[in-house]
């Protein structure tokens, strides 16, 4: 039974990779160009499935994409991001210190996960700063 659970959720996962695979930009474009090349690569990928619902959405964010998109205007937005994730990891690490004071092991082992999930989430905002 465990082996059958864990086929299961590798299957998942690799059904899952398939959409975020199509959502990577082409090599070597940064910015708007890089935005706008993941946002088309998801509409072929949409297209390829006939997913009508899915068309529509990313045709109008490719639609909006391209009238309102600047580099700056998103370098701006991606800054702000990494901001907002030092502020939560910052919060996490003051909540998990609350949790040790109070000496509750589960409080503990919580305000480490959450810890953990910010500070992926700040990983990963910086990382999208530099696409």
């Amino acid at each position: 039974m465990k082996l059958f659970s864990t086929l299961v959720l590798l299957s998942a996962f690799g059904l899952a990779a398939g959409p975020l695979q199509a959502a990577q930009p082409d090599p070597g474009l940064t910015g708007c160009a890089a935005k706008r090349s993941a946002i088309e690569n998801q509409l072929k990928e949409a297209r390829a499935h006939n997913n009508k619902g899915q068309i529509d959405g990313l045709e109008t964010a490719l639609k909006e994409h391209t009238e309102h998109c600047t580099d700056s205007s998103l370098r701006k937005q991606r800054e702000q991001k990494v901001l907002d994730a030092r502020h939560e990891v910052s919060q996490r690490e003051r909540d998990l210190d609350k949790a040790m004071k109070k000496g509750d092991p589960e409080k503990i082992n919580k305000r480490k996960d959450k810890l953990a999930e910010s500070r992926k989430e700040l990983k990963d905002a910086k990382d999208e700063l530099d696409k």
